[in-house]
């Protein structure tokens, strides 16, 4: 992550106390009601439609995800460019190209 963002997110966080309620089962919970709050506006609608009219809120439900994601990595002393470098190469093995290409069937049935 860029590292005048991390501190930016830091700083918010600092300036209102907030740390203190940064454990790693508050920030999971919080990261998956985000995710529902994200997944809410696609409701009884097509994704087209959902893309063309709530684009703000999509756009801010999934900044929430993304910063919670992030404080929840800081919780858990994970560095988020590592770790998803590390499970990318976890996916490319799990999902090689000639098996994958073009299909949506889990790993476990190519």
């Amino acid at each position: 992550m860029n590292e005048e963002l991390r501190e930016q997110l830091l700083a918010f966080r600092e300036e209102r106390n907030w740390g203190q309620f940064h454990n790693p089962k508050d920030l999971a919970i919080s990261l998956s009601l985000e995710a529902s709050e994200l997944l809410e506006n696609f409701q009884w609608k097509s994704s087209e439609e959902t893309v063309a009219a709530k684009g703000q809120e999509l756009a801010d439900e999934l900044a929430d995800v993304l910063i919670y994601a992030f404080f929840l990595a800081e919780a858990l002393d994970l560095n988020m460019e590592e770790i998803i470098r590390n499970k990318m190469k976890k996916n490319a093995a799990k999902y090689p190209v000639d098996k994958s290409f073009g299909t949506m069937t889990k790993y476990t049935e190519l």
